[in-house]
């Protein structure tokens, strides 16, 4: 009997210390979390940031007492960061790779595939309510006139559909220099992008790889359609 108890409260001890609560889409927020680990004070760069909670890469390391800046081109939800964010820097924005006009493919408020990516927009195939005439800025402008103009990132998450690329070639990473990189990468020669079907060769092969590894990081994980890459000085 003692040791069924002693066998019971083991396990029950390892279901309560092992317990795993993440709220990334995909749950790379738990890699990247252990990864940071032993850091309670860090600073994200979080491009697409959509909702404060939900589906969102940075709320763990947030809930430690990380800052950082938050951008998103929906006004609605950078209205939610201000709520419960509200010691971060929050932005509405369109980011690419430079300032010019541009067209939103705009599904509804707070949707996470709004883009202004045409590609993306005629991959997914769902109806679009409005395509709207926007400006886009780049992160060099956004984070010059921002508190964080002479911070050093230890995180930048990147999820804008499709247009992941143009925001990279519109970041300056000798001066912002972020230790892990997390990237949306959707491989829009898949019939579905879902788990079973990810293709390592299509990652390699690709230009968002590509430009990353040449600006000296490596990709060290990858889980549905994020990439983790790791600064190799980090």
């Amino acid at each position: 009997m003692l040791k069924k108890i002693y066998l019971y409260l083991n396990i029950l001890h390892k279901k309560i210390k092992s317990k795993k609560n993440y709220y990334s889409f995909s749950g790379v927020d738990i890699a990247i979390n252990d990864i940071f680990r032993n850091n309670n004070n860090g600073f994200y760069l979080d491009v697409g940031c959509q909702h404060p909670v939900n589906n969102n890469n940075t709320f763990l390391l947030h809930k430690k007492g990380w800052e950082g800046v938050n951008i998103d081109l929906d006004q609605d939800n950078i209205d939610l960061f201000n709520f419960s964010r509200p010691n971060d820097t929050n932005i509405c924005a369109a980011i690419s790779s430079s300032i010019k006009d541009t067209d939103l493919f705009f599904y509804h408020k707070k949707s996470p595939i709004n883009t202004i990516d045409n590609k993306v927009s005629n991959f997914h195939k769902a109806k679009i309510s409005e395509i709207k005439k926007i400006k886009t800025n780049t992160l060099n402008n956004i984070l010059k006139l921002s508190k964080f103009e002479n911070q050093k990132f230890d995180l930048m998450s990147v999820d804008v559909e499709g247009h992941e690329l143009e925001v990279f070639l519109g970041f300056d990473f000798d001066k912002y220099s972020p230790s892990v990189i997390v990237v949306e990468f959707l491989d829009l020669s898949l019939s579905k992008i879902e788990i079973k079907n990810q293709n390592i060769n299509n990652i390699i092969n690709s230009k968002l790889f590509k430009f990353l590894t040449s600006k000296n990081y490596t990709l060290v994980n990858f889980i549905y359609a994020d990439l983790i890459f790791v600064n190799n000085n980090f």
